[in-house]
């Protein structure tokens, strides 16, 4: 199997010490280059074209949403999952209309970091489940007293897309669930289809305006 080839980008030299020394760990992972500004991250994603780039926000020289703009429109095939402390749905929307393809919490469990490179690199759009929480919180909020909507899913339907929701790997639903992995994707790619969506945050962003999620328990 091929490595996965990860470019690490953070201002604080300690910070990029631990995630690379977690990167490390990953059989799968190769380090193609680190970076302390956006400005060096795009010279060096010219240089070494990598699957992904863990890209922090705040830094001097140029910022990592303004990075991520230049790097998805230069480089389509290269993803980039922005790492942050803000928790907000502000600077989670920025980074998706940035380019961004993931959103992970500095402070998130060392896990997440796997799967967070695991889901981007299958094509999906990952967040940390207190993002994707506090997103779905939000616009639930807002519509609070508005009449919910005839249900358009199946209950097994709905049940997945709530475990979705709580920030669930498809393994993970599988395996509570007892279904097999392809069963969970095939309903997940219903459910997109259904409510006219094409990736993850998206699908939370609409089932959460129809109000079809609930919150993670």
């Amino acid at each position: 199997m091929d490595k996965l080839r990860v470019l690490l980008v953070d201002d604080h030299s300690l910070v990029r010490a631990g995630i690379r020394a977690l990167l490390e760990t990953m059989a799968r992972v190769e380090i193609v280059g680190e970076a302390s500004s956006g400005r060096a991250a795009i010279e060096l994603v010219r240089a070494h074209r990598p699957d992904i780039v863990l890209m922090d926000i705040a830094m001097d020289d140029m910022d990592g949403l303004t990075a991520t703009t230049a790097i998805a429109a230069e480089h389509r095939a290269v993803k980039v999952i922005i790492l942050s402390m803000h928790d907000t749905g502000d600077f989670f929307d920025q980074a998706l209309r940035c380019g961004a393809r993931g959103y992970l919490l500095k402070d998130a469990a060392v896990a997440e970091l796997e799967m967070a490179l695991s889901a981007v690199e299958r094509g999906d759009v990952y967040l940390s489940p207190a993002v994707s929480r506090h997103v779905v919180g939000n616009l639930l909020a807002r519509r609070a007293g508005e009449e919910r909507p005839a249900a358009v899913l199946t209950p097994r339907q709905n049940e997945i897309l709530q475990l979705i929701g709580n920030g669930r790997s498809t393994k993970e639903i599988a395996r509570e669930l007892e279904l097999s992995v392809k069963t969970v994707e095939a309903h997940r790619a219903q459910i997109m289809e259904r409510l006219g969506v094409r990736d993850i945050a998206n699908l939370l962003l609409e089932a959460a305006r129809r109000g079809l999620i609930a919150l993670g328990r």
